[in-house]
């Protein structure tokens, strides 16, 4: 039976010393950046899916001692790891991995960790549930909390439900940090890719708060003389 040690021997096989040295670059691993203390073994995403699907069958614990390191691609594949198990499980275990994504948000802390896997676990599962818990994190005092609040309703967007990320969105539209003005302003733009009005009803208000980060992100699908006139529109 396939261990977690024998997913760190494969992925240390995989290590790259030069994908390493960028990949910390790139994810500001640097003193005081976000990504602080996070390690790099140098492995590209589509590597760490292949032995995620490979690995499948780990359980919890093994999967929770891979999360509690600061190797990176150690907490991304193991959180892939949880996204392909969802699908294939009943509904007691599916709850258990929504549960245990929960519990583990702590060790969810980079964007992408954030990114590749909120959706198909919290996205998913809250489809049809309460969502009150996207609002208990969107209101934390944690960066990916944050994050993770506002991607997981990609999922609703995708069915034609924007009323929480919206709500969420104003929230989050003061927000200090720009992982989090990217965020949002990705949402507003997969809303306004499924409906322009409502994207446009959500601008017209809100438009003289947001960062300016944010806002060119909502509206990068726009064509170039409406960006321009969005942009240049004053502020009363």
């Amino acid at each position: 039976m396939l261990t977690q040690d024998d997913l760190k021997s494969e992925l240390d096989a995989l290590a790259s010393p030069t994908k390493a040295i960028a990949l910390s670059r790139f994810f500001k691993t640097g003193k005081g950046e976000y990504g602080e203390g996070d390690r790099f073994l140098g492995i590209t995403v589509p590597e760490q899916r292949q032995l995620a699907q490979k690995f499948i069958s780990l359980s919890f614990d093994e999967i929770e001692q891979l999360l509690q390191t600061d190797i990176h691609e150690y907490r991304l594949t193991a959180l892939l790891i949880l996204t392909y198990q969802y699908p294939k499980v009943d509904v007691f275990k599916r709850e258990a991995i929504f549960n245990f994504y929960l519990k583990h948000t702590k060790w969810i802390n980079n964007w992408d960790l954030v990114d590749v896997t909120c959706r198909q676990i919290l996205g998913v599962h809250l489809l049809n549930q309460d969502r009150n818990i996207l609002y208990e994190l969107a209101r934390s005092q944690n960066l990916w909390e944050q994050r993770i609040s506002i991607v997981s309703t990609l999922e609703f967007i995708k069915h034609q439900q924007f009323a929480d990320t919206l709500e969420i969105a104003i929230i989050l539209l003061n927000h200090s940090h720009d992982l989090i003005h990217k965020a949002v302003g990705w949402m507003l733009r997969e809303v306004g890719k499924q409906d322009r009005q409502i994207l446009v009803g959500f601008l017209d208000i809100y438009y003289q708060q947001m960062p300016r980060t944010m806002l060119r992100y909502a509206i990068e699908h726009f064509d170039e003389p409406n960006r321009k006139a969005y942009l240049s529109k004053p502020k009363n």
